[in-house]
């Protein structure tokens, strides 16, 4: 038969194209870590609140609750498209 071969996408910036790209890469890196531990904590804080509020009857606190939730989730989103601006603002600057 023929030889399997395993395909590996690299996903992540060119930051070959930029001066300092070492740094720029510890700085993007760290930032997005710490958006996607905040993003977390806040989902699991407002999910756990929703459930309390639910359950013991406030529900002006499990909408508001309810609105963390979803905040979280698009910030999480958002962090995660972060990766994707960075690559093609990092691209436009190497053709420029």
């Amino acid at each position: 038969m023929g030889e399997l071969r395993l395909v590996v996408n690299e996903v992540g910036p060119d930051f070959g194209a930029v001066g300092g790209a070492g740094d720029l890469r510890a700085i993007v890196g760290a930032l997005l870590t710490y958006a996607l531990i905040v993003a977390v904590l806040m989902l699991v804080v407002s999910a756990a609140t929703w459930a309390i509020a639910s359950n013991s009857g406030s529900w002006h606190t499990a909408q508001r609750a309810k609105v963390g939730c979803l905040v979280a989730i698009g910030g999480a989103a958002l962090t995660g498209a972060a990766l994707a601006w960075a690559n093609w603002l990092l691209d436009i600057g190497a053709h420029l």
